[in-house]
């Protein structure tokens, strides 16, 4: 390929245009291909690349593209089963300066790339009141997780992507202001907010590691194992959150939670859960989130309490007593629980209200009471929550095709759960927010009971006069025709300057030199410019006689009489009197010589009668005289037949009475004539035949 592609930087002097400049080649496939992108520019430099090196490139290409799309089947069946991309959620409500007031951050845009601002103001017994357009920024990869946290009275706010981590600090007006942004070469897969020292943050990686970032210290690594804590498992999800020591963070995967102490050496720590017998776990279990749910303030639970959902279970543990839950209940959702959320009491002595959110938009609502040293307990029996898809009947009835596309807009995947009570002399109400994959923020007012008992109803979603004009307003931004899609068009090059790199090859004919005549032309490529001639249309076949056998017998097979006209086409050839005999095998050609001998020669066998037109006389004509111009004839064609069957041939064709000389005004077809005349070996064979009689058997195939 060196003959082909210029490796140097510099500028080649060569003139010809069959080399191709690698450093211009690079630089066109990196500035003209973003991310994403169909419309690939193509240039003459990538036109001429794609010739040159195509037989070459195109084994390795081909094993490079398989590797990727093995990897990238096996990384969707895994997000089939399971999407761990939003553990933790991608929504969170930053309170204001005012009771009620604060702000929801969320991402939005078809790739969930911009994160959004808005403010709210809710108000008791009403709908939450939307102030102005929400402010956003743009990031450089999808929003998969929004943390949020109060830490001496300054509000942070932590982002996850995909391969970036950011932190920012939102003053008291609401405004946020970039801290820090970290870069995860490996993935990151989850963050939290340390709830005793402003600014602390703890990132997982898919590697297994586990990095602290704190304003004062930089980023440090505290953790890396990449294995699992208690048996294999091949998912690289990790997990990490803080506790009650300001320096003790607890690391989860898969297979059980884990303390790990900052302080201490590297990879020492004791197991805080484990997916066991201890726990009485199911087989198959595994940890889908983990969550410390201690916090400072007068009202809160003990600091030592932690949070554990998987599949089937959820779990209250504590750091002093290790291995053991606390609380166990089988919460019964249809999908996998990795968004929960636990909220203040509403009022001074009651329980607290944890909200735990399925994938599919299911959600369930917990109270948990039991403050300072007294042991948690559930306050009543969890509460199944009205879901998005439940509000589908109180939309108004839609034409199939609109139904379907509001279906799955209410339907689409939950990535996002936030919740706030706003302070309320009466029945508290909880203002219930979800982000749904599509983009789509939901809210919901419920009202919530001052004390759950076992008999106590279950929240109701209350539908409120602006309720029901917000979600027309919505339907009919969903329901309108978006605008037509830009007609995609390949991308186009210069023919004529691809055709000028190959000198022309040298070809006999007229074919090369046309169809480079047509390219060059930009027409379409003709039979003239070939050198031939256009084919010449066929004359339409005659229609058919009224002695088409061929057509009677198709007539008569779609009226449904074929067997009606099988029958009368053997009376018809075979008579009244005589039985069907057997029915001999003859090529083409020697039923041609039967029919003709048939004809000519007349036997005592039974026959139809006869039309007038073909009616021959019973008594067998003398041989007529043959002219010498006849006979000279004859003699040609008779040349290539042995001397010893020359007389034998004579014999038999001074019998066949010629055109205009038959008694009786009969005559043979030329057609026939020809044919007999053409091949004679054809009629000695038909001779014999003629001669035998009926009553013998043919041979085979004959």
């Amino acid at each position: 390929m060196l003959e082909n592609f210029k490796l140097e930087g510099a500028r080649s002097r060569s003139k010809k245009k069959t080399v191709v400049s690698v450093k211009r080649l690079l630089q066109d496939l990196g500035g003209h291909q973003p991310w994403g992108c169909p419309w690939a520019y193509l240039s003459h430099r990538q036109r001429r690349f794609s010739i040159l090196g195509g037989p070459i490139l195109s084994t390795s290409v081909a094993s490079l593209l398989g590797e990727l799309l093995h990897e990238e089947l096996a990384l969707r069946w895994e997000q089939l089963l399971l999407d761990d991309a939003f553990t933790g959620g991608a929504l969170a409500w930053v309170p204001g300066r005012t009771p009620g007031a604060g702000q929801l951050v969320y991402p939005a845009g078809g790739a969930l790339d911009r994160l959004y601002f808005q403010k709210v103001n809710l108000t008791p017994g009403s709908e939450p009141r939307v102030l102005g357009d929400p402010g956003h920024i743009r990031l450089r990869g999808p929003v998969r997780q929004v943390v949020t946290r109060t830490v001496q009275g300054e509000a942070l706010l932590a982002v996850r992507s995909d391969y970036h981590c950011a932190l920012w600090k939102v003053s008291k007006q609401g405004q946020p202001a970039p801290l820090q942004v970290l870069q995860v070469e490996k993935g990151a897969t989850g963050i939290s907010l340390s709830p005793h020292l402003p600014g602390e943050l703890a990132i997982c990686s898919r590697s297994g590691a586990i990095c602290l970032w704190t304003p004062q210290d930089g980023l440090q690594q505290l953790y890396k194992d990449p294995e699992t804590l208690v048996f294999r498992d091949p998912s690289p999800w990790r997990w990490a959150d803080f506790t009650a020591h300001p320096r003790v963070l607890t690391v989860g995967d898969r297979t059980g939670v884990k303390m790990v102490d900052t302080q201490g050496p590297q990879g020492c720590g004791l197991l805080l859960f484990r997916g066991g017998a201890e726990a009485s776990c199911q087989k198959g279990e595994r940890v889908l989130l983990t969550q410390y749910l201690g916090e400072c303030g007068p009202e809160c639970l003990h600091p030592t309490l932690h949070l554990i959902c998987t599949q089937f279970s959820l779990y209250l543990v504590d750091e002093r007593l290790p291995l053991v839950p606390l609380l166990k209940w089988n919460h019964g959702l249809p999908s996998a629980p990795l968004l929960a959320r636990l909220l203040p009491p509403p009022r001074t002595g009651l329980p607290r209200p944890l909200l735990l959110a399925g994938q599919g938009g299911e959600l369930q609502l917990l109270h948990i009471a039991g403050e300072g040293a007294s042991t948690p307990r559930l306050a009543g029996p969890p509460q199944s929550l009205p879901s998005r898809s439940d509000s589908l009947s109180a939309f108004p009835p839609l034409e199939p095709k609109s139904q379907w596309r509001l279906q799955e807009r209410l339907t689409a995947p939950a990535i996002g759960l936030a919740a706030a009570i706003p302070p309320s002399a009466n029945t508290p109400v909880l203002s219930l927010f979800q982000l749904s994959a599509a983009g789509d923020v939901f809210h919901q007012g419920l009202h919530l009971q001052a004390d759950p008992g076992p008999d106590s109803p279950a929240p109701t979603a209350s539908w409120t006069p602006q309720a029901t004009a917000s979600c027309s307003r919505w339907l009919k931004a969903l329901l309108e025709v978006p605008p037509a899609p830009p007609v995609w068009a390949a991308p186009t090059f210069s023919h004529r300057r691809l055709l000028g790199c190959f000198e022309p090859q040298k070809a006999e004919g007229k074919a090369p030199e046309g169809l480079r005549t047509a390219m060059a032309k930009g027409r379409l490529l003709q039979l003239r410019d070939l050198g031939l001639l256009p084919t010449e249309e066929r004359a339409p076949a005659p229609e058919p006689g009224p002695e088409d056998e061929l057509s009677e017998r198709l007539e008569a097979a779609w009226e449904g009489q074929a067997a009606a006209w099988w029958e009368r086409r053997r009376g018809s050839s075979l008579g009244p009197s005589k039985q069907p005999k057997r029915h001999k095998r003859r090529t083409q050609l020697s039923n041609t010589f039967s029919s003709l001998s048939g004809r000519l020669d007349l036997s005592d066998a039974a026959s139809p009668p006869p039309s007038p037109e073909r009616t021959l006389p019973a008594a067998r004509p003398q041989p007529p005289v043959t002219p010498p111009s006849q006979e000279s004839t004859q003699e040609l064609w008779a040349r290539a037949v042995p001397s010893e069957r020359q007389q034998t041939l004579r014999d038999y064709m001074a019998e066949l009475p010629l055109r205009g000389d038959a008694p009786g005004g009969a005559s043979v077809p030329s057609s026939q004539t020809s044919s007999v005349r053409a091949t004679p070996s054809r009629q000695r064979a038909a001779v014999r035949s003629g001669s035998q009689p009926h009553c013998k058997k043919p041979r085979m195939g004959f």
